[in-house]
């Protein structure tokens, strides 16, 4: 920041999330009627080639919007709802458990009990083989769900269950009008999208050592169109208030500081070496003590 006072600029709101957020609740809105009549083989198969792709890639604006981008810092309660509301195609609530841990991981990345997107040492020991390790990649959402409760559990907030009688609320309408096979197609391409699925390759590539020293990486690939530039992770822990959409041009600023560290080409090149070489795996981890921040 002081070489580049300019990327003080980028930070704030991102003007155009709140629109296109709102557009993909519609898409999948549509979507349920349209599946309602469909039979089972189909309705799975939409779910994991069309919806899922949107509902992982809404996860991924909710992670924008949990960094206040969608209003600005200013209105962190507009961000929450808002946060609410972009989960409702998910099927069920995960905005406001999510905002609540997901600022440990960034105000301690790696700390042990405190950064609960490490993985626990029982999932280090016990998938440690390529068709164990294919198994948790499958997994991943329900390690991702359950592994905060384990590992760092904190008191339920208000938040959380507004977000769950918002988002069970739309789930029995939802239900009522047009029956069982749209909720089963939005859960099932939530779960389906955030585990063996290419998209998903980011979970593994943000932070798992391939390269001894770095424990954080970029991608710059086209996946980041779906994904809300994701990718640029390098440039997000360096900056978690700039939106997603304007993260590319800190690279371009700041270019000396990331031309030259590690990143990945491919997103699926990353779930393949996850499985299939021994050296990685649930382990490969940077785990650090840290102490906990004073209260503000």
């Amino acid at each position: 920041l002081a070489k580049y006072p300019e990327i003080k600029a980028l930070m704030g709101p991102d003007p155009h999330l709140k629109w296109i957020v709102s557009g993909m609740v519609f898409v999948q809105l549509l979507a349920c009627y349209l599946v309602k009549d469909l039979s089972w083989k189909w309705v799975f198969f939409w779910a994991y080639a069309f919806g899922g792709c949107i509902n992982h890639s809404m996860t991924l604006a909710i992670h924008d919007i949990s960094h206040n981008v969608a209003f600005g810092n200013k209105q962190p309660k507009w961000n929450r709802w808002f946060a609410v509301f972009a989960n409702l195609p998910l099927g069920i609530p995960v905005s406001a458990s999510f905002k609540k841990y997901h600022i440990d991981h960034h105000r301690y990345l790696g700390g042990d009990n405190l950064d609960v997107d490490i993985p626990t040492d029982f999932e280090g020991w016990f998938f440690c083989t390529p068709l164990r390790k294919l198994l948790w990649v499958f997994l991943q959402p329900l390690f991702y769900g359950l592994r905060p409760l384990y590992v760092n559990p904190k008191t339920i907030t208000q938040m959380e269950i507004f977000n769950a009688l918002a988002q069970f609320s739309v789930d029995l309408v939802i239900y009522y009008f047009w029956g069982l096979k749209p909720i089963i197609y939005l859960i099932a391409g939530t779960i389906l999208c955030t585990g063996l699925h290419p998209i998903s390759g980011h979970f593994i590539a943000e932070h798992y050592m391939f390269l001894k020293g770095y424990e954080t990486y970029s991608y710059y690939g086209p996946l980041n169109w779906l994904t809300f530039n994701v990718g640029y992770h390098m440039e997000h822990h360096d900056f978690p208030s700039i939106p997603g959409c304007k993260l590319p041009m800190v690279k371009k600023i700041a270019a000396e500081y990331y031309d030259n560290l590690p990143y990945h080409q491919s997103w699926i090149r990353v779930l393949w070496a996850f499985v299939f070489d021994d050296t990685i795996g649930p382990y490969s981890r940077v785990k650090r003590h840290c102490k906990l921040a004073k209260a503000q």
